[in-house]
């Protein structure tokens, strides 16, 4: 299947998934997940209106995004792999938004380099719900501890949270994980009610229908879209 039309079948499955749900359809962001994807597959997606991508690793996403840019100036690209403190540096020039920030001292790290930016980085704090090996703060206290620190850094944009389902054909699993989510969301809200809460990033190629059933409004979407890897 063509990107475009890879795309375009994408694109009605949220529509589906959003009228079983009542959801409007407006709500939902559509992230094309372009790790290990070469320039001519992007730029595919680019043309089949894709204006969000996700990358996992700093020096892959420079490589390819740096000169794309320059191109698509309007491109908007999110950071959703475990990010090293030592490349913190490098993601602040390179990324709009952060989804996988997942422990006190790389919020320290990123605070530390967006002094001088010029617009606040958004950050989506990760929350672990899901696999064992995944990473992100487990529970809603850690949450709290991570939001407060988040706050505290003028260029710094708290804009959400994240997290990432167990892999498993359980249904109920992935719901359960997703609920967790929203449920963080609402408790995060109530006790900073004057922080933005607005973005649920949950749901990938495999289970992303349920999570917009559940309150996702950011999915992130690799090999339904692209397909395999490229050799």
């Amino acid at each position: 299947m063509e990107i475009s039309d890879a795309v375009k079948r994408i694109q009605e499955r949220i529509e589906a998934a959003c009228v079983r749900s009542g959801r409007d359809r407006a709500a939902i962001r559509l992230m094309g997940v372009s790790k290990f994807q070469g320039i001519a597959a992007i730029e595919k997606a680019w043309e089949g209106g894709i204006r969000l991508f996700g990358e996992s690793r700093v020096q892959e996403a420079a490589e390819k995004f740096i000169p794309f840019k320059r191109q698509h100036p309007e491109v908007e690209l999110h950071l959703i792999g475990s990010l090293q403190r030592n490349k913190a540096k490098t993601a602040v020039s390179l990324f709009e938004g952060i989804q996988s920030v997942d422990r006190e001292a790389l919020i320290a790290e990123l605070g530390m380099w967006t002094v001088q930016r010029e617009k606040p980085l958004g950050i989506l704090l990760e929350f672990h719900t899901g696999e064992e090996t995944k990473s992100g703060f487990s529970g809603v206290d850690a949450l709290c501890r991570a939001t407060e620190q988040v706050l505290s850094y003028p260029g710094l944009a708290l804009q959400g949270l994240m997290t990432i389902a167990p892999y498993t054909d359980d249904t109920a699993r992935i719901r359960a994980s997703f609920r967790s989510l929203v449920a963080a969301q609402h408790t995060l809200a109530s006790r900073f009610p004057d922080g933005d809460w607005s973005c649920l990033s949950m749901g990938m190629s495999d289970d992303f229908e349920i999570a917009i059933e559940e309150g996702s409004t950011l999915v992130r979407i690799g090999s339904a879209l692209f397909g395999p890897r490229e050799p």
